[in-house]
């Protein structure tokens, strides 16, 4: 492309200080180096976790920064030693990359990488530096992506190349919400066919989590959310039934074990709420842990909280035989994965479109969120 080469201005939402709006500037967005590749954004999803770095809830992050992590755009140049992308690809970029050459990568267990998790300075390329500029000042990345831009540059490992056909108007979810919430239920927690299933938080995230554990053949699903208006969508994903916590006077997790027999097979916590995942008994917010079967119940962590946050628990609920694990990314490999979601995607096997509430030009971000925040969107898709 022409612009292979050169620094190119463009708008990008940058957020300058902690719980400040975003403000959309034009940036200077520089070549990609070795084992780069500078993308042209087409969409990008507004994810709860993107909210959470409004608030400065992630730990070691900088400001200025460029956030967003959920999107899909369209390789523009590559830098030096770049394998198997070339301008005019269809890429998503990866908040979880995959080198494929660390311990982790090359091992099963896991969709963790090493090399991105421990190697790469946070904010920053490999190299230490950074690609964006505006008003003079060096603008951090985010989570290897930055996709609230027009353009971005991110490490060849943390993009995945899709099939060429593929329509790009929903797609940005495979990104982080849907793969993150479908994949907690068939890779984490691998629920089986007949299984009870609860699902705390009925988000993009929470959303997918039901579709996952309809997908594996669970029998029962419960939706749990204090937001009403979300019952009707999350019943025709696939939840069987919905509860609101504050329609009983006893902790949520009682009622569910009651109505259950003794707990859940599978719980998913997708909200990030370190008092949804372990609360106090007197609390309406249910401990996901206490929810689910005392001899053998599966609770999956998949909320992100902020980072100074911990929970506490009596380490004898598991003693009987009650699981608690954690899923990133859906546990998906993604340069191994992406594009067979994709693939599955276009094949109908399940409707992206379903979980999108609203589509907005990029310039109303702050409006985007504003949903997000009063609980009005399930996710936001922003255009350039």
């Amino acid at each position: 492309m022409e612009t292979a080469g050169t620094v190119i201005k463009c708008r990008a939402a940058v957020t300058w200080c902690v719980n400040e709006p975003f403000s959309i500037e034009v940036v200077e967005v520089a070549p990609p180096k070795a084992h780069e590749i500078r993308i042209k954004m087409v969409y990008t999803g507004i994810c709860g976790s993107d909210d959470n770095a409004v608030y400065g809830k992630f730990k070691d992050m900088q400001f200025p920064i460029i956030l967003g992590h959920e999107g899909v755009g369209i390789v523009e140049s590559i830098g030096g030693g770049v394998k198997g992308f070339k301008p005019g690809d269809k890429v998503i970029p990866l908040f979880a990359p995959q080198c494929g050459q660390c311990r982790c990568c090359k091992d099963p267990r896991t969709n963790i990488c090493t090399t991105a998790r421990m190697e790469r300075p946070k904010g920053l390329m490999a190299d230490g530096t950074s690609r964006f500029t505006c008003k003079g000042k060096k603008i951090y990345n985010f989570l290897n992506t930055s996709t609230f831009t027009e353009y971005t540059v991110i490490d060849e490992i943390a993009a995945v190349k899709i099939d060429e056909n593929t329509a790009l108007d929903n797609i940005s979810l495979i990104g982080c919400g849907f793969s993150t919430g479908y994949g907690s239920a068939l890779n984490a927690a691998k629920v089986h066919p007949g299984s009870s299933c609860a699902v705390f938080g009925l988000g993009g995230v929470g959303l997918a989590a039901v579709m996952g554990c309809k997908a594996a053949g669970a029998s029962r699903i419960i939706g749990v959310d204090i937001n009403k208006g979300k019952f009707g969508l999350a019943k025709e994903l696939g939840a069987t039934e919905c509860i609101n916590p504050k329609d009983y006077d006893k902790p949520i997790q009682q009622v569910l074990v009651e109505q259950t027999g003794g707990g859940l097979d599978y719980v998913f916590e997708c909200i990030g709420d370190t008092e949804t995942m372990q609360a106090p008994t007197h609390e309406w917010r249910v401990a996901a842990i206490n929810s689910s079967h005392h001899g053998f119940g599966t609770t999956v962590i998949v909320g992100v909280s902020a980072a100074n946050k911990t929970i506490t628990f009596d380490p004898m609920i598991f003693l009987t035989g009650r699981t608690l694990t954690g899923s990133v990314f859906g546990g998906w490999k993604p340069k191994d994965s992406v594009p067979k979601l994709v693939h599955d995607y276009m094949e109908k096997k399940f409707d992206l479109d379903k979980l999108v509430t609203h589509r907005l030009p990029f310039e109303k971000i702050n409006e985007g969120f504003d949903y997000l925040r009063k609980g009005k969107s399930i996710r936001t898709i922003l255009r350039f």
